[in-house]
């Protein structure tokens, strides 16, 4: 595999535009973007629309699962662009089992951004109430790890140029 061969998890609570900005960056880079949430088991789902959290052992599956679909990708040669909210340093240590370079950029803002997303926001499993839960869940990139915080309130191509500039691409 090429050394340069690379994968980016965009992560973020629910409602930070992870898809949204996965997108615009894998059709930027020209490269295969991987939705998160279809990876999720049906229990995890079903768990989620009854307003219930997840916990780590739920997670742990779905994060696996992404893992593998990155390794797929790496075995082939191909870089990814991985949508997936990652919220705990522990989960984007499975992530980062999938590929030698795993990298993060972090779709972050304040809450109020956040919950008028949630609420405007149709035909989703993940109900808003449960955004306090991912907040309190979520763990910062640390300084050893590599990625690049973007601000959730920018303009989506303005996050994508942000993302490029602070990853390098």
């Amino acid at each position: 595999m090429s050394e340069d061969l690379q994968h980016i998890v965009v992560m973020g609570v629910s409602g930070s535009g992870k898809t949204t900005v996965g997108e615009a960056l894998a059709e930027r880079l020209g490269w295969r973007f991987v939705e998160g949430d279809s990876f999720h088991p049906p229990e995890n789902v079903a768990k989620m629309s009854a307003g219930i959290p997840l916990d780590d052992n739920d997670r742990e599956p779905w994060l696996r699962a992404l893992a593998a679909e990155i390794a797929k990708d790496e075995a082939a040669g191909r870089p990814s662009v991985v949508g997936c909210s990652a919220l705990k340093r522990s989960y984007r240590d499975i992530l980062r089992t999938g590929a030698p370079r795993v990298r993060f950029v972090h779709v972050h803002g304040d809450r109020a951004v956040l919950a008028d997303r949630l609420s405007h926001r149709a035909g989703h499993f993940f109900p808003a109430s449960l955004l306090d839960t991912q907040l309190a869940t979520l763990e910062l990139l640390g300084p050893d790890e590599d990625g690049v915080v973007v601000d959730v309130a920018l303009p989506t191509a303005e996050q994508v140029d942000l993302a490029m500039q602070g990853l390098g691409n």
